[in-house]
């Protein structure tokens, strides 16, 4: 692995989505993170994931005067996750580096975390978000909630407040190539993998410039990618829930019975007590056939067999 390691040969995959604000400004600063001969065998792999506005003329214009920089345009949007998978899958160099071209990870850690990985022998180091700059209330709560359920829900522990921001190596790029299926959760898939992995701290700064791409719908599709693609806890969950209301069920019954035989006075007929029972026992089994639907559902997107992406263009690759 050191020997490897010498060579410093570095791919790093940027997706992007209408970023046409804020694409040189990437460029210039990734290349600056890279230069002075500290990782000089490198490419960088720009994902224009289906963008509407210039952001390809800027990717094409920035290929023609530097052959590191390599593009590949997709037919439409498909979405962050399949950027990245693309990048990956066409990263040629023994080691590579996820990040974002809004440059709220800093590419400046990237020297830092070869050192990391050269010097502890690890195959993944993955940044671990200390604060983040310039986000609403809303946002941070719910992203700290969710990394918690995720991780009680996951047969593998996951870091915590990580994004997909970190470094692999060749036998983890290679590991992830073998992956079938479509829909991947990347971060929650490196996590997998297993060989060493190791943390690096850093405080998320706010974007360089433009606004995020990342809609509420977009986050709760990667959540729901993340839950039904990486746990089947929440059919224990249904299976507990059909069990918790089979025992309210039976008391309910035994209550009834008891309450006729001992103080039939006492008992009151009534439609509230009714409609309460069905509503419960309504909301248990939809919430049980739904949570079953989605894996269905991604079972039925997985044997369709269609690729998670498709590439209209590529430059330099």
């Amino acid at each position: 692995m050191q020997q490897e390691f010498n060579r410093k040969s570095l791919s790093i995959i940027v997706p992007c989505y209408n970023e046409s604000a804020i694409i040189e400004p990437s460029y210039d600063r990734v290349k600056t993170a890279l230069g002075n001969g500290q990782i000089s065998d490198h490419e960088i792999i720009f994902v224009d994931d289906g963008s509407q506005d210039d952001s390809l003329i800027k990717l094409s214009d920035i290929a023609r005067g530097d052959s590191r920089v390599k593009i590949i345009s997709f037919s439409r949007n498909f979405g962050h996750q399949a950027a990245i998978t693309a990048g990956l899958m066409n990263a040629s160099k023994d080691h590579a580096v996820i990040i974002d071209a809004d440059m709220q990870d800093p590419p400046e850690l990237i020297p830092e975390m070869m050192d990391i990985m050269r010097d502890k022998k690890c195959s993944v180091v993955y940044g671990v978000r200390r604060t983040r700059q310039k986000e609403n209330v809303f946002k941070l709560l719910t992203a700290k909630l969710f990394y918690r359920v995720l991780n009680y829900l996951s047969d593998v522990k996951l870091p915590l407040d990580t994004g997909d921001f970190r470094l692999i190596d060749r036998s983890v790029l290679n590991a992830f190539r073998s992956f079938p299926e479509k829909n991947k959760y990347i971060r929650g898939l490196i996590s997998w993998v297993g060989f060493k992995q190791c943390p690096i701290y850093y405080d998320r700064s706010a974007r360089i410039a433009g606004e995020t791409k990342y809609s509420m719908g977009k986050m709760v599709k990667l959540a729901s990618t993340g839950v039904f693609y990486f746990s089947k806890k929440p059919l224990q969950l249904a299976i507990n829930l059909g069990f918790l209301s089979l025992l309210i069920a039976l008391s309910l019954i035994v209550y009834v019975v008891l309450a006729k035989i001992l103080v039939p006075s006492s008992t009151i007929s009534g439609w509230a007590s009714l409609l309460i029972s069905v509503i419960f026992f309504g909301g248990v089994q939809l919430l049980t056939i739904g949570i079953i639907g989605l894996y269905i559902g991604n079972i039925f997107d997985e044997t369709k067999a269609r690729p998670p992406y498709i590439i209209d263009k590529t430059i330099n690759l």
